[in-house]
C-alpha cells in the first residue's frame, strides 16, 4: 500500500513538475529609442505577474511563464517587425505582452500578430487609429486611447485659463493623433491654437522648430513627444531661447528623466498620463518596491496589468492558444465575478480553476470597453520644486 501511495505521488508530482510546459511570452518594448528611459519598469512589471503564475498549480499543471524580451525601438517599424518575427518563429511565445509606441505597434499587428494568430496586449500605444485596426480579435490594450487623453488635456488647459497655445507634436501615428484629439477639444472648448507643427526625433538642433512655435505665440506650448528624444530638445531649445516659459505635456514627456534633465527650470509645466487612485495601484506599488523597481513609473502598471490578462484569459480557456483564449480576455478583465487586485493572480486561477469568474481589476483599475481597449483615467502631473508630482487623477 505504501508502495502505491508512493507511486502515485510520483506521478502526481510528474504531472506539475517535469512533464509541465514551458509557457513563454514576448515582452517587446523599446529598449532603445525616445522612451527607453520608461521600459525597464515597464518590463519589470510585466515580469512581476508572470512570476506571480509562474508554477502555479492551476496554471496548466504549475507550468512555467518564461518572458522573452525583444526590442520594438519606438521608431523603426522594420527592426520591430524583425524583434516581433523573432518572438514568434524561434521563441514560439503564445502571447505579446507590447508593443509601446503605436506607429510600431500597428506595424507589428498587421505584419506578424495577424498573420501568425498571435494575441497581443499593449500597455501604451494610444493612437485612436489602434481603435480600428483590422486585428482578428488579437489585439488589447490596457492605457485608453488619445481620443481622451486630448480631451483631459485640453480641460485642464482651460481651467487654468490658458486659452491659446502652440503645439509640437512627434511625428508619427502617436503624436499626430494624440496632435488632432487635443486641438480637436481645444478649438471645440474656445481655445486658439496659434501653430500646430511636427518634429522630428533624433535633431541636434530644435532651433528652427522653436523659432517657428515662437513666432506664432501662446501662452504656453504643448509638447506631444518623446522624453528621451526630440520633445525633449524642443523643451531645450525654447528654454535657451526664451520663446516659453510654460510646458503641458503629453504622456510620452512624463518620465523621471524630464525632471532630470531640466529640474527646477521647468517649474509649473503640467501634463498627463494613464493613471487612477485606487487600491490596487497601492497594491502593486508595494510589489514593486519588494520587487526592486519603481512601480509609480508611467506604464509599469499598466504592464503589469497587460501580462496579467494574457496569462488569466490562457487559465480561463483552458489553452495557449491565441485563437481559443482571445475570446476570454473581456472576460476575465471585466465584471461579474471577483475582484482582483495585483498580488492575487494564484486567487483568480484558483477561481477560475473551480469554473468561477474573476473580474480583473489589477494596478490601473483594468476596464475594457469597445474594440478591447481600456475606458481610462489619467493622472495630472506637475513639475513642483524639480519634481514631478501628482496633483489629482481625471
Amino acid at each position: 500500500m505504501t508502495k502505491l501511495l508512493t507511486a502515485t505521488a510520483i506521478a502526481a508530482l510528474g504531472a506539475t513538475g517535469a512533464l509541465a510546459d514551458d509557457v513563454k511570452l514576448g515582452v517587446l518594448l523599446s529598449f532603445t529609442g525616445p522612451i527607453e528611459s520608461l521600459t525597464p519598469a515597464m518590463a519589470a512589471g510585466a515580469e512581476l505577474a508572470m512570476a506571480e503564475v509562474s508554477g502555479d498549480a492551476n496554471f496548466f499543471d504549475g507550468s512555467t511563464v518564461t518572458p522573452v524580451r525583444g526590442d520594438a525601438t519606438c521608431v523603426d517599424a522594420a527592426a520591430a517587425t524583425a524583434a516581433a518575427e523573432r518572438l514568434v518563429t524561434s521563441e514560439g511565445v503564445k502571447g505579446i505582452m507590447g508593443a509601446d509606441c503605436s506607429g510600431v505597434t500597428g506595424a507589428v499587428l498587421a505584419n506578424v500578430a495577424v498573420p501568425n494568430g498571435i494575441l497581443m496586449i499593449s500597455p501604451s500605444a494610444t493612437s485612436p487609429a489602434l481603435s480600428t485596426a483590422e486585428d482578428d480579435g488579437l489585439f488589447f490594450r490596457t492605457a485608453p486611447s488619445d481620443a481622451r487623453q486630448g480631451e483631459v488635456l485640453a480641460g485642464i488647459l482651460q481651467e487654468k485659463g490658458i486659452s491659446n497655445v502652440a503645439v509640437t507634436y512627434t511625428n508619427n501615428d502617436y503624436g499626430k493623433g494624440f496632435a488632432d484629439a487635443f486641438g480637436a477639444a481645444f478649438e471645440a472648448a474656445g481655445g486658439a491654437i496659434t501653430l500646430s507643427t511636427a518634429h522630428e526625433d533624433g535633431k541636434a538642433d530644435y532651433s528652427a522648430e522653436v523659432g517657428a512655435l515662437a513666432s506664432a505665440g501662446g501662452d504656453a506650448l504643448v509638447v506631444l513627444g518623446y522624453v528621451d528624444q526630440g520633445g525633449a530638445g524642443v523643451i531645450q531649445g525654447a528654454l535657451d531661447s526664451g520663446a516659453f516659459e510654460l510646458f503641458a505635456l503629453g504622456d510620452g514627456m512624463i518620465g523621471d528623466s524630464l525632471t532630470a534633465t531640466f529640474g527646477g527650470d521647468i517649474d509649473g509645466t503640467f501634463g498627463t498620463a494613464p493613471g487612477s487612485d485606487n487600491e490596487g495601484g497601492a497594491a502593486f506599488a508595494e510589489l514593486a518596491t519588494s520587487a526592486e523597481f519603481d512601480g509609480t513609473s508611467v506604464y509599469a502598471s499598466e504592464s503589469y496589468d497587460a501580462a496579467a490578462l494574457i496569462l488569466l484569459a490562457m487559465a480561463a480557456a483552458g489553452s495557449t492558444d491565441a485563437s481559443e483564449y482571445k475570446g476570454k480576455v473581456m472576460d476575465v478583465a471585466n465584471a461579474p465575478g471577483e475582484p482582483i487586485l495585483p498580488g492575487e493572480l494564484s486567487k483568480a486561477l484558483e477561481i477560475i480553476a473551480g469554473g468561477g469568474d474573476v473580474d480583473y481589476v489589477g494596478a490601473s483599475a483594468v476596464e475594457l470597453v469597445g474594440p478591447g481597449e481600456a475606458a481610462g483615467s489619467y493622472a495630472e502631473y506637475m513639475v513642483d520644486g524639480g519634481a514631478l508630482k501628482v496633483t489629482g487623477y481625471r
